[in-house]
């Protein structure tokens, strides 16, 4: 039997981890320490050994880094301590003091705050472009990477991975990719070309809102910098929080399938809200990315954007306050409900007027009457 031709519930149950690697049990052991033991002083002479100390993994980070090399078709894949120190090692393992950094606009906030502050420092250009710019005229003869995030953060703008690939490989430059919306699930970055794909494990790949983690995804051409600068710059992460993962890896599709759905129909009927202006999610007919989300994406995730009609932070805070199953939080990718009030004044080449407040949420696993009649709610707040 093929492993790799199941379908993704299947894969996700028998295709993550070999039972009788650990005596028949069906979930890894939970490897602690930093010590391991070398059978002879020339084998610790040599290195050659599985393991060799804590920081550099265990049999339990093996099997995660295993079961997403499989997930996103990837060479290599090492584990960080969040989303955002796999952002973090990812350029810096991979760009140099005069080097070029095209980084979209649309970005998750930290990321630019990273880029801006000790990439500029280091003597790395930074530069910005927005969602659906020609990246010919923007590419450089020192342009080294090309940084995406589709969709991008907070008002989920589609980017055409794959035209972007082509451009940037002809001038020899690489493309990274935030897919943490999407899950390899949902898209495969390297699938489309993309070098490096990194994920907040954080997120939905854990998905109960107990673990941070980050997972970095190379391949064949890319993989031995992502290997070198995880070992550099000393990262590792708990045996407990890989076995959570691991754990969360087994619902992914389930989870997603459900607060896919959910998200879907709560914003079409959210479209059809008198209080609200639009709604910001690439799986909408109306959304303008549609026709590139449904070419390159087999599903879309559980969290968008709502823009008022009108109003200020007076009428976001109303709405907020009203949602008792939505929690207010900066997270999401979990089984509950969450919202926020976004800020886009980071934005430099892509901001955009709306007419009121946005307001980003999350979907969880609730049930869609329970959520619809949530934010039922809050909408009557405001009016």
């Amino acid at each position: 039997m093929n492993k790799k031709n199941f379908f993704n519930n299947t894969r996700l149950v028998h295709h993550l981890y070999d039972p009788w690697s650990h005596y028949g049990f069906i979930n890894p052991p939970v490897f602690r320490g930093s010590t391991v033991l070398f059978t002879d002083a020339e084998t610790m002479e040599r290195g050659k050994q599985a393991y060799t100390y804590g920081i550099h993994g265990t049999p339990t980070t093996d099997v995660l880094c295993h079961a997403i090399n499989d997930l996103e078709g990837a060479a290599k894949t090492v584990l960080v301590p969040s989303g955002l120190a796999g952002i973090t090692v990812a350029l810096l393992g991979t760009l140099f003091a005069g080097d070029h950094l095209l980084m979209i606009d649309t970005v998750y906030h930290p990321t630019r705050c990273f880029a801006n502050n000790m990439l500029k420092n280091l003597g790395i250009e930074v530069e910005y472009y927005r969602p659906g710019a020609v990246l010919e005229k923007l590419l450089r003869s020192n342009t080294r990477v090309v940084f995406a995030e589709s969709p991008g953060s907070n008002t989920f703008e589609m980017s055409d991975i794959s035209a972007m690939v082509v451009a940037a490989h002809r001038i020899g430059a690489l493309v990274m990719m935030d897919n943490t919306w999407a899950t390899p699930l949902y898209f495969r970055p390297l699938d489309h070309g993309v070098d490096i794909s990194i994920q907040a494990a954080t997120k939905y790949l854990a998905g109960h809102s107990d673990v941070l983690l980050g997972t970095i995804s190379a391949n064949e051409k890319y993989a031995h910098l992502i290997d070198n600068a995880h070992r550099l710059l000393g990262m590792s992460v708990p045996g407990e929080d890989v076995y959570l993962t691991l754990r969360g890896l087994r619902t992914l599709n389930l989870r997603l399938e459900h607060q896919q759905k959910t998200a879907l129909a709560l914003a079409r009927w959210l479209e059809t809200c008198p209080e609200i202006d639009k709604v910001l999610y690439p799986a909408l007919e109306s959304s303008p990315g549609h026709q590139l989300w449904k070419r390159d994406f087999t599903g879309a995730s559980a969290i968008f954007s709502i823009v008022l009609k009108k109003g200020g932070k007076r009428e976001a805070y109303s709405f907020l306050d009203h949602l008792k199953l939505f929690g207010l939080g900066y997270s999401w990718g979990g089984f509950e409900s969450l919202a926020v009030h976004v800020n886009l004044a980071d934005r430099t080449v892509s901001r955009t007027d709306y007419p009121g407040p946005v307001l980003r949420l999350q979907i969880g696993i609730e049930d869609f009457h329970d959520l619809k009649e949530d934010i039922i709610t809050a909408l009557q707040s405001i009016r």
